[in-house]
């Protein structure tokens, strides 16, 4: 299994962090972690259970715990602690940063920042943000957009029209994603976000025309970086004695790095406006999600009983 890192140099930039003791450059010091920790336990000398990759949070109530120590015992417990090989401290609430701290962060090269924000609003945060860098990912050929707030990934073969399908969305008033390459990552057992790869991102390819960048084309309000996946839509060349769905009772779905989307098949053919296709899948996988299948209320009012 690949594991995944996210520099501290990022965690840096990102949270605006203040610089007290870094062994080396923030980005060569790696976090592969999505979990934070408060040692204040740890600190009283209990260390069961102690999870040494994950970064470590010295809020008020450490501070004050560490305060009340000598300063022998305070340089004893904070070098337990450094001794662990912990990735790094983050002291909130711009709270003191004492001698033995640095000491200790020093000789055992453990990376030692603070912050202003809150002990509850820095880990939130930070849990939130490695969630998304350290989560398993996985590269999809594809286009990704959002249509109704809902995020609608759209695949099917090379040349069927997906690029084309989400220009005439983007018109429409929706929103890019990725086009051609979307990156999808776990960020918990039932969440997938995607986005585009860096290097391509706002860029679409129109056969015909090349590659275009949507945001100057069409400015900021027609991109979005990173989007839910909740539904798949699978575009395919329309074939005669090809079975589709009709009623929207049997649903599929598409697994993705282990969690199940709702998957629709669109046959193409000339005269097919696929955009406003698109529309109503995405409108109505919103009413599924909230109870009401269109399918089902028919059924029932025709007096079916047995609709599986």
């Amino acid at each position: 299994m690949v594991q995944y890192s996210v520099k501290l140099s990022k965690l840096i930039s990102e949270f605006n962090l203040e610089c007290i003791y870094l062994p080396k450059k923030p980005e060569d010091i790696l976090i592969y972690s999505a979990e934070v920790n408060r040692p204040g336990l740890h600190i009283s000398g209990f260390y069961k259970y102690f999870q040494p990759s994950r970064i470590q949070i010295i809020g008020n109530m450490e501070t004050a715990y560490l305060k009340d120590m000598s300063s022998d015992l305070r340089m004893e417990r904070l070098e337990t602690l450094c001794k662990k090989n912990i990735p790094a401290i983050v002291v909130t609430n711009d709270n003191m940063i004492f001698d033995e701290m640095i000491e200790a962060t020093k000789h055992y090269d453990i990376p030692l920042v603070r912050t202003k924000n809150s002990t509850s609003n820095i880990m939130s945060s930070l849990i939130g943000f490695l969630n998304v860098e350290l989560a398993p990912r996985q590269g999809i050929h594809g286009v990704f957009v959002e249509v109704y707030g809902e995020g609608v990934l759209i695949t099917g073969e090379s040349g069927v029209g997906k690029s084309e399908t989400a220009m005439e969305l983007i018109k429409r008033g929706h929103r890019l994603v990725a086009d051609d390459e979307v990156e999808i990552r776990r960020v918990s057992d039932n969440a997938l976000i995607g986005s585009a790869p860096k290097n391509i991102r706002h860029f679409m390819e129109l056969r015909g025309i090349g590659i275009v960048n949507a945001r100057r084309l069409f400015g900021v309000a027609a991109i979005k970086n990173r989007e839910k996946v909740n539904m798949v839509v699978d575009l395919e060349p329309w074939t005669l004695n090809q079975n589709y769905d009709r009623t929207g009772l049997k649903r599929e779905f598409a697994n993705i790095l282990g969690i199940e989307i709702p998957k629709y098949k669109i046959p193409i053919k000339p005269g097919r406006n696929l955009a406003i296709i698109i529309e109503v899948a995405a409108i109505n996988n919103r009413q599924n999600k909230m109870g009401y299948n269109a399918a089902e209320a028919l059924f029932t009012r025709l007096g079916f009983t047995d609709i599986e």
